[in-house]
């Protein structure tokens, strides 16, 4: 069984235990009953995933990393982009209503953000395969045996930009509504693929 395949079942077996102990009926966070299911929320808490209490970023973030192999699957650097774009908008909108139904600002449970925001995190790498190949890979290839050690230092370091969130990031958390919880993410990602091109110019990684 390759990395691929294991990730997949761990996060299928992620969704499936945050859906059985965390169950998706709430109107403010508070377990209420069927009646107060609210799909909205449900999608932006990450299909529910976010209601794992535990580092609900980082759990998210797995399922931002199932987002971008989808993406990937196309290898068409323009299905990448636009289905990148189209995930930050979406996470835009449903973020802003997550806030809404919880009333906080940017709830904790709510995840779409780093979902949304994970695929970026690989279009420097993704450029520059593009750029020396001519072709985007398939998805396995980020966990081949020279590969999956770099994937998960993306991941990392992702997770690291966003929680200390260097400038500009905390400050564009002010941004009203969903654009707030989103933007951050997305600086968060760039800044990963700041690093990957420094490391890659550097000469000390080559894909």
């Amino acid at each position: 069984m390759g990395k691929l395949e294991i990730l997949l079942i761990i996060v299928a077996i992620l969704w499936l235990a945050s859906q059985l102990l965390f169950p998706p009926w709430t109107s403010r966070g508070r377990s209420a009953g069927p009646e107060t299911f609210n799909f909205a929320l449900w999608l932006a808490q990450g299909f529910g995933v976010g209601r794992i209490p535990v580092a609900p970023g980082t759990f998210g973030s797995v399922i931002g990393l199932l987002w971008f192999l989808l993406l990937a699957a196309g290898r068409s650097p323009w299905l990448l982009l636009g289905g990148a774009l189209a995930g930050l908008a979406f996470s835009v909108w449903l973020c802003g209503l997550g806030e809404k139904i919880l009333g906080r600002k940017d709830p904790g449970s709510v995840v779409m953000d780093e979902i949304a925001a994970l695929p970026v995190c690989f279009f420097s790498w993704m450029g520059i395969l593009l750029w020396n190949t001519g072709a985007l890979p398939p998805p396995d290839y980020f966990f081949g045996a020279a590969t999956w050690p770099v994937t998960v230092g993306v991941f990392a370091a992702f997770r690291f930009f966003d929680i200390i969130k260097p400038w500009p990031v905390r400050p564009s958390q002010a941004l009203p509504g969903g654009w707030g919880v989103t933007v951050d993410d997305l600086l968060a990602a760039l800044y990963v693929n700041l690093v990957a091109l420094g490391v890659y110019w550097a000469g000390l990684l080559r894909f």
